[in-house]
């Protein structure tokens, strides 16, 4: 018969002691290994993944004047088969704003890049510390970056571990006029985008100009779906709108009227506004209408050109109630000029006029050529409250 198994004691307590630290070691090794989140293998395979071919293939516009890269770092997102996506367009000046659009946005998007001669380096090297450290990135985005025809693109830099960046600290004041970032790795990432869009605004390129109707067909073209909303980088939709839409979609398919139009002549607007600077985007329509009470909330460029965005009838919209389930349309309207609306459209609408540049009235070719019919979206209840409300970030100061 065996004699019983007995642990040895400790020869001294400093033994004990080590015994003691290395098992402490151990389990914090386990815990962090069992944390959701990036593990250390799979952060290497991403930073030998970045050292791909910075583009799958590039293209010269119709015009020969700028050149366009498709699938910048790539992407893992699928060919064809989405149903439902966000088209958006920036310049690396606010580049930074694309997380804060990820948190609403839970699907796939695609962004159209514009960056100057002497921006191209920064442009890759961002698009890079985007996939790499901020969430969704890599998984739900492919960027399109357009350049003048005239550069080469240069070798992609050499990807870091995270915190390998020296001089770039965090500075919380960099989030006042938008959402905080939440991810450490994140907001390192974001840092120096955060200090280069204070050399220029989006479309105040100095001497260049932003091709804006450009940049939205490169979005649209980078990522085939059913259906595409199409908006600008500063502007957030409502939390939840890419799930609703779907079911507002499917519960539409069983309830066809013949005196609606048909689907691809359907645009489904989403009413846009602009809250104060010193003001959070509001998640949805309930704490819209209590902002909008207290003159924090307008309706979008209710001063530059309120003659714009009047059809769209932000009283009534305002007005319906906060409550009920689902999405489901308000009312429906036709298209009078000069309305440039935002919204959800069939990706067979016609593509925007390329020759328009800069801002002014460059939407409005598209929006007359698509559809005369429109149908304006009323928000529903799920959860939280309202959705299918747009804002824009950052509008009015004083």
């Amino acid at each position: 018969m065996r004699a019983p198994l007995s642990l040895r004691r400790p020869r001294s307590v400093f033994e004990a002691l080590a015994a003691s630290l290395v098992l402490v070691a151990g389990l914090q090794l386990l815990y962090l290994w069992l944390l959701p989140g990036e593990r250390p293998r799979e952060q290497s395979r991403r930073l030998r993944g970045a050292q791909r071919p910075l583009a799958r293939d590039s293209r010269l516009d119709a015009s020969g004047r700028y050149r366009l890269y498709r699938d910048v770092g790539g992407s893992r997102l699928p060919g064809r088969g989405v149903q439902f996506s966000l088209a958006t367009h920036t310049s690396v000046h606010n580049l930074y704003q694309l997380p804060a659009l990820l948190r609403r946005w839970q699907a796939p998007l695609a962004l159209a890049l514009f960056a100057l001669a002497g921006e191209v380096p920064q442009a890759v090297l961002a698009v890079q510390r985007l996939q790499l450290y901020c969430p969704g990135v890599q998984d739900r985005v492919t960027f399109t970056l357009v350049t003048p025809s005239g550069l080469r693109l240069p070798a992609l830099p050499p990807a870091q571990e995270d915190g390998a960046e020296e001089g770039l600290g965090w500075d919380p004041r960099l989030d006042s006029d938008t959402e905080p970032e939440p991810h450490p790795p994140c907001q390192r990432a974001l840092a120096p985008l955060h200090r280069l869009r204070l050399q220029h605004r989006n479309y105040d390129l100095g001497n260049t100009t932003y091709p804006n109707n450009l940049l939205r067909n490169a979005a649209r073209e980078a990522l085939p779906s059913q259906h595409v909303l199409l908006i600008d980088m500063d502007m957030l939709p409502s939390g939840g709108l890419h799930a609703h839409f779907l079911d507002l979609l499917t519960s539409r398919r069983g309830a066809s009227s013949l005196q609606e139009p048909p689907p691809d002549r359907t645009l489904y607007v989403l009413p846009a506004l602009e809250i104060r600077h010193s003001r959070r985007v509001p998640w949805d329509k309930a704490e819209l209408q209590r902002l909008y009470q207290v003159a924090e909330v307008r309706p979008f460029y209710s001063e530059l050109c309120p003659r714009c965005q009047a059809p769209t009838n932000y009283s009534r919209w305002i007005n319906l109630p906060a409550g009920g389930p689902g999405l489901r349309v308000a009312y429906t309207r036709h298209w009078t000029d000069p309305w440039e609306p935002f919204y959800i459209s069939r990706s067979t609408v016609p593509p925007f006029d390329e020759r328009f540049e800069q801002y002014g009235f460059n939407r409005i070719s598209q929006v007359s050529c698509s559809t005369v019919w429109g149908s304006v979206r009323q928000p529903g209840f799920q959860g939280l409250g309202r959705h299918g409300v747009m804002c824009v970030k950052d509008s009015w100061r004083g």
